[in-house]
């Protein structure tokens, strides 16, 4: 507990100074927040929507945003959270009027938990993600690549073999792989990953 509160520090004194930095139209001090958090903010934003596109844009909104606003935000405690609960809100306030908030509210329910989720353990869990990415990035480019068409941009096993020329056959074989090889690398975190990565 003493290491995370130490941790937690660390970060926000570090976030402190990149807040100052923004505020005072520094671009380097933006590059670096983009480069730093926007990989994480995409993973997190899939929580609400299966489409990469759509999360990409929303995150890319709110970093224009950040850069427009930046001399008049207020951010008490971590970037980190700020930024996660701009995506939170944000991708709520689409789905607004969609069927997939219902679904979004039920899974909630079925695990006893709030719909109002704590946003400190989001930033746990794109630690994983991470580690998930390190993970993908050892596997050979022929099954990351059909695992990432199919996870990250939801094309159907047909249109990935029809993409590849290989045969359907071929395509679970090599998503199965995948599974298989995260099920053992990710030991302890697997279910978690595939609700909220895969």
């Amino acid at each position: 507990m003493e290491n995370e509160q130490i941790n937690k520090i660390k970060f926000v004194s570090e976030d402190s100074f990149y807040i100052e930095e923004l505020k005072k139209g520094n671009i380097k001090a933006f590059e670096f927040v983009f480069n730093k958090y926007y990989k994480d903010l995409v993973y997190f934003c899939r929580v609400f929507f299966n489409n990469q596109e759509d999360c990409e844009d929303l995150v890319q909104d709110i970093f224009v945003r950040l850069w427009e606003n930046r001399e008049h935000f207020e951010i008490r405690g971590s970037l980190k959270s700020y930024l996660m609960t701009a995506v939170k809100n944000n991708s709520l306030e689409e789905l607004k009027h969609e069927n997939v908030i219902r679904n979004y509210q039920d899974y909630a329910i079925a695990h006893n938990n709030s719909f109002d989720y704590d946003v400190d353990n989001y930033i746990l869990y794109s630690e994983l993600n991470q580690q998930l990415q390190k993970e993908l990035d050892k596997l050979p480019k022929e099954m990351r690549e059909v695992f990432e068409m199919h996870r990250f941009k939801n094309k159907k096993y047909h249109e990935i073999a029809n993409e590849l020329n290989v045969s359907v056959r071929t395509i679970e074989n090599r998503i199965s792989k995948v599974l298989e090889v995260l099920r053992k690398k990710m030991e302890g975190f697997y279910d978690f990953i595939l609700c909220f990565f895969i």
